[in-house]
């Protein structure tokens, strides 16, 4: 994240928003930026490719599904426009670690005796080592003592839409975003690949909303076939 806030301080924060005696490492400025800059980022990555997903993915023919909500989509979208800065609190206490120095992400890929091979096996690593702790997470939030506190409204969307990607309960949404934020503080990984993964995350958790979960449900169902 010290990428953005760098090309934020250099070409807007420092010279427009900030006096010129604050400086830039003042931890103080940069809390207050990245929780600006977060919840930009959020905002604008739900907004847009949900509504791309929404407009040109999703089959609208479920929303004629009898679980599908009254204002549903309208319902899902306020959910998550409340949730996301509340996610954002301790995330952005993260970020600020690793703008501070105490993470493993490097900046060249010569810093490491193996380069280009290293910045692949991370890559997978990270995928791997995400993937599988949020599988777990997932299921330890579906145990009974948790999942009416914390999961059960993230699957009020019985038949959810792409602006049903974000609509968590806050501690849900940071729980399960905590593996890609742990990583780099465990393992090495290059600056704008961890940019770049996080950002295809978010996409991601937007496409897997898409509805075709749905469509698949209901074909395995025997919906949708033809009488004769």
């Amino acid at each position: 994240m010290d990428l953005v806030l760098n090309v934020a301080d250099y070409y807007f924060l420092t010279p427009y928003v900030y006096p010129a005696t604050w400086p830039e490492d003042d931890i103080f400025r940069q809390t207050i930026s990245l929780l600006v800059i977060t919840n930009l980022g959020a905002y604008t990555l739900y907004f847009f490719f949900a509504t791309l997903s929404y407009y040109f993915i999703y089959d609208h023919s479920l929303m004629k599904h009898p679980q599908f909500l009254k204002n549903q989509v309208y319902r899902e979208i306020v959910y998550s426009v409340k949730a996301l800065p509340l996610i954002s609190l301790p995330t952005v206490s993260l970020f600020l670690l690793e703008v501070r120095g105490y993470s493993r992400l490097y900046d060249g890929i010569g810093e490491f005796p193996f380069g280009w091979f290293q910045l692949i096996v991370g890559i997978l690593s990270f995928l791997f080592f995400t993937d599988m702790l949020i599988y777990w997470i997932h299921r330890g939030l579906h145990h009974r003592l948790l999942y009416k506190r914390l999961h059960k409204p993230h699957h009020t969307w019985k038949i959810p839409t792409p602006f049903a990607s974000h609509a968590f309960h806050p501690v849900d949404g940071f729980v399960q975003s905590l593996p890609y934020h742990i990583y780099p503080f465990l393992f090495p990984l290059h600056k704008a690949v961890y940019l770049s993964l996080y950002i295809l995350v978010n996409v991601w958790t937007i496409n897997i909303h898409d509805g075709n979960g749905c469509k698949n449900e209901k074909l395995s169902n025997g919906e949708g076939k033809k009488t004769e």
